[in-house]
């Protein structure tokens, strides 16, 4: 590449870019195997919700029937070719958001307005495990993790990182199957693997796959992650498929993430040890959970639940003319609001004024917004990808960082609620059905309690 010149118009850039897409061959140009990235592809620069992302019909004798919580655009002529990626874009990068969020030493003071085609420090460390859970095969999760890792500098071990499939004894498949949604799921597991590993890239790293998106295979896979991450096995008998506990003596601690959900249900507030999809699913002693809110006005499950950490979205502005930040808001197509059957948790007494009798959710928010999206490989492509289902695995993994490893998510989310000084208020903006919720001081149906801002309160 050749050297650059700063300061240079953003507009002029991406006016360069557009003008030149159609001359100059480039990755966005090749016929890609993955439906859901072709038809980006055919649309550069328009934001696309995959199949995988709209609602989904719940089968008879279901509950739930999960959807994605993604959207993404392919740039006209762009992709990140060079580090730090000098694209013309300011699309978000691992080193781009870890400056932005202060999760870098110093981050002000190495990249002034965290420019995504300037900064390049990334976070370092994590330990323990994170198991990310989605549904389907994604046949390329580990080659795009590697091109991920080479192309942003994180180090990727051999063996950090394993797909293993919650093919079990209630599961409904002995192999779990490809995607039959045309691709978003497998770009949904792509975007959870890359960056949980970018905002903790030292953790080992397993990714779940559920035989489909069903509340009885994903309550399946849920089960296999707590094993994973407690004791680093699945503990599915090879023979019988039959799931298994992992030993009393285990002491493993770490996050599971899930980016999907679906509609509420009366049976969600159970607690009958996870014989189905409830609340009691997200128990395991030493494991926090993390979920979507939803790309929607309003609220999904399990992101409602009492026992996750409710992930919520921003939009992350920058200026058109030099790509640094100008301010953050709520994401206006980001979910929040109240439960309509969980209750109001004992770590949202403090904010009983703001939240009522129900529980209310997100708890804490992260870039989300398809504009103002992230970089991520999927099925050898590169795209920039937005939704609530950025922000999930990312607090996975800033939760990792952080290594307070808390014994449960209550735990977890007793120390977000007290711990205001490690939280960005994000105090404006709209979010909700007709724009009619508000960013506000304090706690808001739209952000939480903010945006995070380094590692205290985690």
């Amino acid at each position: 590449m050749g050297a650059r010149e700063y300061p240079r118009a953003w507009l002029d850039i991406v006016g360069l870019a557009l003008m030149s897409a159609a001359a100059t061959p480039s990755p966005a140009q090749e016929p890609m195997a993955n439906p859901a990235l072709a038809v980006a592809a055919s649309s550069k620069g328009a934001v696309i919700v995959p199949a995988s992302s709209q609602k989904q019909q719940v089968p008879a004798g279901h509950r739930l029937m999960a959807h994605t919580n993604i959207r993404f655009l392919v740039p006209p002529g762009s992709n990140p070719d060079e580090t730090p990626p000098d694209s013309g874009f300011a699309y978000e990068t691992p080193a781009s958001l870890a400056c932005h969020y202060s999760l870098v030493a110093d981050a002000a003071g190495l990249a002034p307005g965290c420019n995504p085609n300037v900064t390049t420090t990334d976070v370092t460390g994590g330990s323990w495990r994170i198991a990310i859970v989605d549904a389907y095969a994604d046949p390329s999760a580990t080659s795009d993790l590697t091109a991920f890792s080479v192309q942003f500098g994180l180090p990727l071990a051999t063996g950090q990182f394993t797909v293993v499939q919650a093919s079990t004894a209630a599961a409904s498949c002995t192999s779990v199957p490809p995607d039959p949604t045309g691709g978003g799921w497998e770009v949904e597991q792509s975007l959870d693997i890359e960056w949980s590993h970018a905002m903790a890239p030292n953790a080992t790293l397993f990714l779940v796959e559920a035989c489909s998106s069903s509340d009885t295979d994903l309550q399946q896979a849920i089960l296999v992650a707590n094993n994973l991450v407690k004791c680093k096995a699945a503990e599915i008998d090879p023979a019988t498929y039959a799931l298994g506990k992992c030993p009393a003596s285990s002491v493993g601690r770490g996050e599971v993430s899930m980016s999907w959900g679906g509609g509420e249900y009366y049976e969600e507030t159970g607690a009958d040890n996870c014989a189905f999809l409830d609340d009691s699913c997200f128990t395991e002693p030493g494991v926090v959970y993390v979920a979507s809110v939803g790309d929607s006005p309003g609220v999904e499950y399990p992101g409602t639940s009492p026992n996750v950490v409710a992930a919520g979205g921003t939009t992350v502005r920058r200026s058109q003319i030099t790509g640094d930040w100008v301010a953050e808001a709520p994401w206006v197509d980001g979910g929040g609001g109240t439960s309509a059957y969980e209750v109001r948790p004992g770590f949202q007494a403090g904010v009983a004024g703001a939240v009522g009798a129900a529980r209310g959710v997100p708890d804490l928010a992260f870039d989300a917004d398809p504009y103002t999206g992230v970089w991520v490989y999927a099925d050898g492509y590169w795209a920039i990808v937005g939704g609530t289902s950025v922000a999930a695995p990312a607090l996975a993994g800033i939760i990792n960082k952080a290594s307070g490893f808390a014994v449960s998510s209550q735990a977890e989310l007793a120390t977000i609620y007290a711990a205001a000084s490690g939280f960005r208020d994000i105090k404006s903006g709209f979010c909700g059905f007709y724009m009619g919720l508000s960013g506000a001081v304090g706690w808001d149906p739209c952000t939480g309690v903010g945006v995070v801002n380094g590692y205290a309160g985690k």
